[in-house]
């Protein structure tokens, strides 16, 4: 059984433990992280996202946990979404630090976003990797940890002249 499939048949099994009623289970990879997507679609879906997501980090979380437990020397980059929320969560951090990028360009500064997950952050370095005058790194501990977005001078290379 491929990585996918396990992580599908993991996800699934949880899902009929909790009683939850699902329509689907989807998956697609984002193209910038090259990571995977699981998308539950179902009615029930305030039961597995709760409050400010918190109930969906946490099956992410417990998924992740089972999964490389059982795969061991398996490196899967992977999400549960559902509904979209994750989607839309990731679509709205993402334009956030596209406004803080300009902000540093502007101020020729750092610029530090809110605490934020392991997986938010990664989508955040990510989508700077091409950026030449944007550098990110992130700080702070646990809970707190955080992305900075950090305003580099474009390196502009130098025509030699011909003498």
């Amino acid at each position: 059984m491929n990585p996918q499939e396990h992580i599908e048949n993991t996800l699934r099994t949880l899902l009929g433990h909790l009683a939850v009623a699902t329509e689907s289970v989807l998956v697609d990879t984002d193209e910038k992280t090259k990571s995977l997507r699981f998308v539950v679609q179902t009615p029930d879906s305030a039961i597995l996202i709760g409050e400010h997501g918190a109930r969906l980090l946490a099956l992410n979380h417990l998924v992740k946990r089972i999964v490389e437990r059982e795969l061991k020397d398996e490196n899967v980059q992977f999400l549960i979404d559902v509904n979209d929320y994750q989607k839309k969560r990731i679509d709205e951090i993402r334009t956030k630090a596209q406004i803080l990028a300009e902000r540093a360009r502007y101020f020729k500064s750092s610029v530090e976003m809110d605490p934020m997950s392991s997986y938010e952050r990664m989508i955040v370095h990510a989508e700077f990797t091409e950026v030449p005058d944007i550098a990110t790194e992130s700080s702070g501990y646990g809970k707190d940890r955080r992305v900075v977005l950090k305003y580099t001078e474009e390196k502009i290379p130098v025509a030699a002249e011909n003498t």
